[in-house]
């Protein structure tokens, strides 16, 4: 990624009611630095949906997360589907659904034990499995390949995560 300023624009649609901020990542360790931004704001039971292409850096903003709940040893779980991880004051479950052909195989895994649960939820490719994803969550939106910048769109879906939207932004945009 290039060596251009990150930024953040807020952009609210009332239409659907969703709130959206825009962010412009520019290196790989400013993406760990989101990533750590955000997880300074999480709550227990926090559901977080990554959509974006391969090598977009879905992965490495997960590692910011865990790196911020002192969590070591993030690796996609591509093959696994999810890998729980317990931190210091909360605990990750991060779910991979490249490769699954539906949400029924999601379920069938005991998905429902850990939307139960006070564990914070991270799942790349949910555009695999947009069914299985609560309706209360932020979303991020990924682009971009290659050295190039990365634009971030994160979605907040409920007052939650409008409320941690919102601090998201006071805090990287001062970053």
């Amino acid at each position: 990624m290039s060596n251009e300023k990150n930024s953040v624009s807020l952009k609210v649609e009332q239409s659907n009611e969703v709130s959206k901020l825009q962010f412009k990542i520019c290196s790989e360790n400013a993406m760990l630095k989101f990533g750590q931004t955000v997880a300074k704001e999480l709550f227990p039971g926090a559901f977080i949906a990554l959509f974006g292409d391969l090598g977009v850096g879905k992965t490495t903003f997960v590692r910011g997360i865990a790196a911020e709940l002192l969590i070591d040893d993030i690796a996609s779980p591509t093959f696994t589907i999810v890998r729980s991880h317990r931190g210091s004051a909360l605990s990750l479950d991060h779910f991979d659904a490249y490769r699954l052909a539906d949400f029924d195989e999601l379920f069938a895994i005991g998905y429902q034990d850990y939307l139960d649960s006070e564990s914070v939820i991270v799942m790349e490719w949910c555009e695999n499995v947009p069914e299985a994803l609560p309706y209360e969550r932020l979303e991020l939106h990924l682009f971009g390949s290659g050295s190039e910048p990365r634009s971030v769109e994160v979605l907040a879906f409920g007052e939650k995560y409008e409320d941690l939207l919102s601090k998201i932004a006071d805090t990287y945009g001062k970053g």
